[in-house]
């Protein structure tokens, strides 16, 4: 009840000037149902005093006002009918006075500026609704325009569910998001303060539920059999089509608005889940076809069986790649796609790795050193990528691992049985042939090389620049990271490599890369330069301060937490910079977490893009060199004992599981013998390197991650030079997607419109994500929403072209207004809209669903 109200119309009546020779004014309020009951106790009248009339107090009230007090206001409230006038006890002064007539209905629609009689008998029936303030202040709120009967039901129902606007596709919401608790609070409430009626006979004008029981499960049976029926290309099961509701197109567009909602997805996950249990589903999906239900996303069944079948087909080397990436593209703007992410990413990887084979036809060429090197950066690096991608997301997987299980034979057996088998031996048939006198490959960048051939022209023109090193940062990676760069980073970035040192182990590795006359290994397996131990950042920087006296060398771990003032301090003044990063290396040295390793390259990409950040926004760094002192091989599986080789019994310097460094050749089966004299004049030193990817045998767990031989993936140095350039065009922009239907007008309530992502990406052009619906003027959302994913990097413009499908309300349309086609970037969080176009809609028929 509005008390102001009642306030306020008594006070008018009290405080007039009396007339007919009155001296004061009295008034009489009957409240015969006692509906103000509660409130007579709170009520504060202007110049008036308030007597409750009782039972028994009648004379006391007639004594009052007649001897005591003739000269005050009087109201007199009674919570009981009006006596007769035999028994009105007060008839004398009733007769002289004024009765104040009302009841919570009418004192609630005048607080609400509705003079319609009309509906007096509506606010009568929620009259325990209003018989709470904040529950009319929230009614009050929507600021309701020409009040019916059906809006005033749904801001009663907007109320109870709590919502902040007045809208009954959220009541619906609500009221179904609340049966996933124990108790559904919300139609307790309608029940008690609402009308329950009034909610069902909204369902079944506005959504077409016509079950004669009235039971939310069966409600939103019919919401998700509607929606799939909306999506499904096969012959809806006879049981489920009682389900199909009379309104689809505002069922289909509830449910997809429901499912579409960031923080409301979840509840109805849970919901589906429940429905699908109910429909037995699994065992309907088995007898469709894939490209049946390719577009349903209701149900997580139909992801479980589309992951199950490509894997099968996977498996049994059907071979159909193409229609397996077309398949995983569809399904990423589907429902159910970011809980089963992880799945759909390790069978793409793992359907890449088996299509590269399929196109090199199991074989891998290269005629000498240099094509072969050539061949592994162009091309047959990919399978070491496509192997960590497959790890990385099947690692992530929650909960379907094992239908995974054939699958990782398959793919361990090309990547491990064939790839590094097939490569690892050709090239070292290579080395043995080619280059059994001098390692160095003619036409490639040593590694030893990297400050003369990239640094020093710096140095000499008295340029900063900044050498990132971080350890078994490999090429694959880097080609991955130098991708990254080039889309998030203002600037220019070229992709190098260079033939690293052999052994290929971080001591000699880091000690290549630092400017040097000179380089030797003592018979303690130290690694000097210029005849400085380089071991350690001190050591380093003893040796590059011998070529720039403004130099230093520093840890990343030492400066990942500087602020801006510590970074000036420590670089201000500085032209030679080298900073030194390790977390591959220290995760794959150690047996414990060797099997993070792919999880090490993840954080080295976000690590390595902080110092650049760091870098550029704190010391307004402009030339940055990234590179790494080895590679690495990896694999998953268990070593068989004929990947190991038996130590020589040779008298060593430095030894691991990958080489030994000594002074002695070896005549043994199935090694190499590499001289070092490619490095270090003068030197009798040998690395006696096991053929192919084999391990020497060593006592302990880790075999699985190692470095230190010849294999491409461990001496394949990347060099990645980034050059800060402020200038826009080094700035990254989005692929534009534009609306290629020429027509403007919408005529059918089902409408397909066509869209092309003008140019592939590549370089500076990024992918860009939209969210495409309609809306009318005032931005209330008038159909389902599509999700575009434009990140084609073809050249074919058929493969960058998207058809979507769009359902409109089941509601009138003003063919002389403006409906709009809106389109969101979700990766926008402030200026979203992308764009949004002006539509007229003028639907021919109002209903024309072909189901």
């Amino acid at each position: 009840m509005n008390s102001n109200e009642v306030k306020r119309i008594l006070e008018e009546n009290l405080n007039k000037e009396p007339s007919d020779g009155k001296k004061r004014n009295i008034v009489f309020w009957y409240d015969d149902e006692g509906e103000f009951i509660k409130d007579i106790d709170e009520l504060e009248l202007e110049n008036t005093k308030i007597i409750k009339l009782e039972d028994n107090n009648s004379f006391y009230i007639k004594y009052s006002l007649e001897k005591e007090d003739t000269e005050s206001n009087y109201l007199i409230y009674s919570s009981k009918p009006k006596p007769n006038p035999r028994e009105n006890w007060l008839l004398d002064i009733f007769k002289y006075s004024e009765e104040f007539f009302t009841d919570k209905a009418t004192v609630n629609m005048r607080s609400l500026g509705i003079e319609d009689d009309t509906l007096k008998s509506i606010f009568k029936k929620y009259t325990k609704f209003f018989n709470n303030k904040e529950r009319l202040n929230k009614f009050a709120s929507y600021n309701i325009e020409n009040y019916t009967e059906e809006k005033i039901d749904i801001a009663v129902l907007s109320t109870l569910c709590k919502l902040s606007v007045l809208d009954f596709e959220l009541v619906v919401k609500s009221v179904l998001m609340e049966e996933a608790k124990e108790e559904n609070k919300y139609i307790k409430d309608i029940e008690k303060f609402g009308d329950i009626d009034a909610f069902w006979k909204l369902i079944e004008t506005r959504y077409g539920y016509h079950m004669e029981e009235r039971d939310l499960e069966s409600l939103m049976i019919m919401f998700m059999i509607t929606n799939l029926s909306y999506n499904l290309d096969a012959e809806l099961p006879k049981a489920w089509e009682k389900f199909i509701s009379n309104e689809r197109a505002n069922s289909i567009i509830l449910l997809d608005h429901f499912m579409s909602h960031k923080d409301d997805r979840e509840v109805f996950n849970v919901l589906a889940n429940r429905i699908e249990d109910r429909l037995n589903l699994e065992d309907y999906i088995k007898k469709w076809d894939i490209d049946d239900y390719i577009s349903c996303d209701t149900f997580k069944s139909f992801d479980l069986e589309i992951i199950s079948r490509l894997i099968n087909n996977l498996v049994e080397n059907v071979g159909e790649y193409e229609k397996y990436r077309k398949i995983i593209n569809k399904r990423r703007t589907t429902h159910w796609y970011n809980d089963f992410e992880q799945e759909y990413n390790a069978i793409y990887y793992a359907m890449e790795i088996l299509k590269l084979q399929v196109q090199l036809q199991k074989t891998l060429i290269g005629s000498n050193a240099f094509e072969m090197v050539n061949n592994y950066a162009e091309k047959y690096y990919l399978f070491d990528y496509y192997y960590r991608k497959f790890y990385l997301s099947y690692d992530s997987i929650r909960e379907n691992k094992e239908l995974f299980n054939s699958m990782l034979e398959i793919i361990e057996n090309t990547y491990t049985n064939w790839y590094l088998d097939e490569l690892s031996i050709k090239w070292s048939a290579i080395i043995e042939d080619e280059l059994k006198d001098d390692i160095r490959v003619q036409g490639l960048t040593q590694q030893k090389d990297f400050y003369n051939n990239f640094i020093r022209p710096h140095v000499e023109k008295n340029e900063r620049v900044f050498v990132i090193v971080s350890d078994a940062f490999r090429y694959e990676a880097a080609v991955e990271f130098n991708d990254i760069l080039n889309k998030e980073r203002r600037g220019s970035t070229e992709l190098a490599y260079m033939q690293g040192s052999i052994p290929s182990y971080t001591k000699l590795g880091m000690a290549t890369l630092l400017p040097h006359k000179a380089i030797d290994i003592d018979n303690q397996g130290r690694v000097k330069v210029d005849g400085v131990d380089s071991q350690g950042t001190q050591n380093r920087q003893k040796i590059i301060l011998n070529y720039s006296s403004e130099s230093v060398a520093i840890q990343y771990n030492d400066i990942k937490d500087m602020k801006r003032d510590e970074y000036k301090e420590v670089f201000t003044g500085k032209k030679l910079v080298y900073i030194y990063h390790n977390v591959i290396d220290a995760l794959g040295d150690t047996s414990l977490t060797e099997r993070e390793v792919f999880e090490g390259v993840e954080r080295t990409f976000n690590d390595l893009n902080d110092i650049i950040r760091s870098l550029v926004n704190n010391v307004s760094a402009t030339n940055i060199y990234i590179t790494a002192d080895h590679g690495f091989i990896y694999r998953r599986s268990k070593l068989m004992e004929n990947n190991k080789l038996s130590k020589m019994n040779v008298s060593s310097i430095e030894e691991s599981r990958r080489f030994i460094l000594t002074e002695e050749v070896s005549d043994e089966k199935g090694i190499l013998n590499i001289p070092l004299n490619y490095l270090i004049e003068n030197t009798k030193l040998n690395a006696i390197v096991p053929k192919g990817n084999t391990r020497f045998k060593v006592q302990g767990a880790g075999d699985n991650y190692v470095h230190g031989g010849t294999s491409l993936q461990e001496i394949i140095i990347p060099v990645i030079k980034f050059k800060n350039i402020r200038k826009d065009e080094f700035k990254s922009s989005k692929v534009e997607v534009k609306l290629t239907n020429i027509s403007r007008k919408i005529t059918n309530r089902i409408t397909y419109l066509e869209f092309f992502q003008t140019g592939k990406v590549e370089d500076k052009k990024l992918p860009i994500n939209l969210k495409l619906y309609f809306e009318d003027d005032e931005g209330n959302r008038i159909s389902n929403e599509n999700i575009i994913i434009a990140d084609s990097r073809s050249s074919k413009p058929e493969e960058r072209t998207f058809r979507e499908k769009f359902t409109l309300k089941d509601q009138s349309y003003d063919k002389g207004k403006k409906y709009y086609l809106v389109m969101e970037d979700e990766n926008e969080t402030v200026e979203n809209i992308y764009s949004k176009t002006p539509f007229i809609i003028d639907l021919a028929i109002t209903n024309d669903f072909g189901f």
